[in-house]
């Protein structure tokens, strides 16, 4: 079977959609040989997906076609039927407009839907594109896979869909977070000059994800321990920057952005802990990165995260300050408590290994009628 996949996320975006997008094309092709695997992408970026020989990749060649690439993308269904596409995956909340026109049938991938939750983080204009560009994708799709029960949830309600034509499939963690580079770690910890108890957040700075609720508490418990944030940085940031000022934090608060996969895990591994206490999520992949790679989570008991978490991290209220440093607390001054949650986490984390997650979209792939 040849299986499209809509893959512009798996080669522009570092984080988030781009993370799904590769660790489900590279857990198809170690766990699935039945299949060939033909990527469609307006954009390669070489330093994202690095596995590219294993795939079969068209994106535009004509400088007209890459002036439009987003045309490209949307457009130009007849392209599959070229390529003998047997089943196209959208892997980001859409599907190219005349999909369902070609006789091809088609499954999309639905992560949250955010802009609907909290519309105000979203312009308007945008909020109407996404609205419409998912839409179309849940009506056209023959199947639809939510990444959480609270996914399927929020399509069920805001789009009023039969339940049965959606599929929970959790997403996996890439491997790499079951193996950390303990040596790499080492290296790290002296050139971003590190102690080995610092706090890991890890995620786009936005107002979303909350990161000021953990400066407040680090502030407010008196904590000397260095929070390393990893992300994209956003406007935000001028926010987290003026609290750290205000509060001379600025030699115990680092930001970090664009490492490698590796170089991630390794942090993983060599923090005290890790804190996601974000507003909403549609899954929160970094809580199980966190886990597989052995640093205990602290979590918000919002959303999808306790879903996620499974009881294998400590939970708070988003913005319960106090509640954060006392959780804080338990990772950074009882040894005993910490390694227990080690424990429970990477058991937690293993259940979202990359073979079992392949297995689950063979079954799903092969149920749909060609």
């Amino acid at each position: 079977m040849r299986i499209g996949f809509d893959a512009k996320r798996a080669f522009v975006n570092a984080s988030g959609l781009g993370n799904y997008s590769r660790n489900l094309l590279n857990a198809l092709y170690l766990h699935s040989n039945e299949y060939q695997l033909v990527l469609y992408t307006p954009e390669i970026k070489t330093h994202l997906l690095k596995e590219q020989e294993r795939f079969e990749i068209y994106s535009p060649e004509k400088s007209l076609a890459k002036i439009f690439s987003p045309v490209w993308r949307n457009f130009g269904v007849n392209r599959y039927k070229k390529h003998k596409i047997s089943l196209f995956h959208g892997l980001s909340n859409e599907l190219p407009k005349g999909i369902h026109k070609t006789g091809i049938p088609s499954i999309v991938t639905i992560h949250d839907l955010i802009f609907l939750r909290f519309p105000g983080f979203y312009p308007y204009i945008d909020r109407k594109i996404y609205y419409s560009k998912v839409k179309y994708a849940c009506q056209s799709a023959n199947k639809i896979i939510a990444i959480s029960q609270q996914t399927k949830d929020d399509i069920i309600r805001f789009f009023g869909l039969n339940p049965e034509k959606i599929e929970i499939i959790y997403q996996p963690v890439s491997g790499v977070f079951f193996n950390p580079d303990i040596s790499l770690g080492e290296k790290l910890l002296e050139k971003y000059s590190l102690r080995p108890d610092f706090i890991l957040s890890v995620g786009t700075l936005e107002p979303r994800k909350n990161q000021l609720a953990i400066l407040k508490a680090l502030q407010k418990g008196k904590f000397n321990n260095q929070v390393v944030f990893i992300g994209k940085q956003q406007s935000y940031k001028n926010k987290l920057d003026q609290f750290i000022a205000e509060n001379k934090l600025e030699k115990q608060v680092i930001f970090l952005h664009n490492l490698q996969e590796e170089e991630l895990a390794a942090l993983y591994k060599m923090a005290a802990c890790s804190v996601y206490i974000s507003l909403f999520e549609g899954f929160g992949l970094p809580v199980i990165e966190s886990m597989a790679s052995g640093c205990p989570v602290i979590t918000s008991n919002v959303s999808v995260l306790p879903e996620t978490a499974g009881g294998a991290a400590l939970l708070c209220e988003p913005g319960d300050i106090d509640g954060l440093v006392e959780n804080m607390k338990i990772f950074l001054e009882d040894y005993r408590e910490r390694i227990k949650w080690i424990e429970k986490g990477f058991e937690r984390a293993s259940l979202f290994n990359s073979k079992d997650f392949a297995v689950k979209m063979a079954l799903l792939y092969n149920t749909i009628q060609i």
